[in-house]
């Protein structure tokens, strides 16, 4: 089976190598595997690596955002499936097989998803990894999912065409694959999750670094939302916890502010805050059963991811009001 890796990439000089030394390794016991890297307008010294991997395709361009450059090297793959992988990983030995095992298995399967591992001590880092875990456990239980996120992503490139690739109104590396995996699922394209198609990244390791991408996350979540609004209720991989949080939030946070009026406010308080409480108990579960000290902070990373996202949704619902509004005029 012939396949393509593409990887897009943008002032990824210090992570590249180590993902290119993996995957020409991996190529090298597969016949007609090729990589492409696409250089997205690199302001650093990215384009140096190129000498050192001879068999690996470079394609340049100015700078269009990562779903412009990946659509880029799907249009010049040769392969009759297409893998994309981010610069920033580093593939298991044997994700290029894991990869195209289901292909392989089922013609009439359109894509493939891989999974996040990380080797990284910090809490924070151990906290999204469980996140991620929570999430892959939901996606293992259906034979079809609706969800492929492009750390470690694979379509067959026929039908990737065909529906026109990402979508480039997203111009950032967030959301456009949600997007592509929600449009492939509406049409009844069968995607898998298979968990042994393992990468391993680096996460955000700071509380802040980690607030940032879920407020980004959730803002441009809401432009997919409103492409595909048969999603808002319910999906593959979104555990209904997390948007009883959400929900919940705003709600928490009025009760604590009225609180302070008076002693029966503080009653309601308490019993919202409590309802919140139970709705991250099964994460908490998890949580500990794996790492004792990130299942004890859970709670609070949570109330506080909620509260990111919250900001987040509104923010992208306001942009999509405002967006909606000039394109009329």
């Amino acid at each position: 089976m012939i396949a393509s890796v593409i990887i897009p990439v943008f002032n990824e000089a210090q992570t590249l190598g180590d993902c290119l030394m993996s995957l020409v390794r991996q190529a090298e016991q597969h016949q007609g595997i090729e990589i492409i890297v696409v250089d997205d307008g690199s302001t650093d010294n990215t384009a140096d690596l190129a000498p050192g991997f001879p068999g690996v395709r470079w394609l340049r361009q100015i700078q269009q955002g990562p779903a412009a450059a990946r659509n880029r090297g799907a249009r010049e793959a040769r392969g009759e499936i297409v893998l994309f992988m981010d610069g920033d990983c580093i593939p298991l030995d044997n994700w290029l097989e894991e990869m195209l095992a289901p292909f392989q298995q089922a013609p009439d399967i359109i894509g493939v998803k891989g999974a996040y591992i990380t080797y990284q001590r910090a809490l924070m880092a151990r906290f999204v990894q469980i996140e991620y875990e929570d999430k892959y456990d939901k996606l293992a239980v259906p034979a079809y999912i609706d969800f492929i996120d492009t750390y470690s992503a694979g379509y067959r490139r026929q039908m990737f065409l065909k529906v026109g690739g990402f979508d480039q109104e997203f111009p950032v590396a967030c959301a456009e694959d949600v997007e592509l995996s929600y449009r492939l699922a509406n049409l009844g394209c069968k995607l898998v999750f298979n968990p042994n198609a393992k990468v391993i990244h680096r996460h955000p390791d700071s509380l802040a670094d980690y607030l940032k991408k879920k407020y980004k996350f959730a803002y441009w979540r809401m432009l997919v939302l409103k492409k595909h609004p048969n999603k808002i209720l319910a999906d593959s991989h979104t555990p209904q916890s997390m948007k009883a949080q959400l929900l919940l939030f705003p709600t928490l946070v009025a009760s604590l502010v009225l609180a302070f009026i008076s002693p029966w406010l503080a009653r309601i308080s308490l019993t919202i805050f409590l309802l919140v409480f139970l709705t991250t108990i099964p994460f908490i579960i998890k949580a500990i059963a794996k790492d004792v000290a990130t299942g004890c902070l859970s709670p609070l990373l949570l109330i506080m991811r909620s509260g990111v996202q919250f900001m987040g949704i509104s923010f992208g619902i306001l942009n999509n009001l405002v967006s909606r509004t000039v394109s009329k005029t």
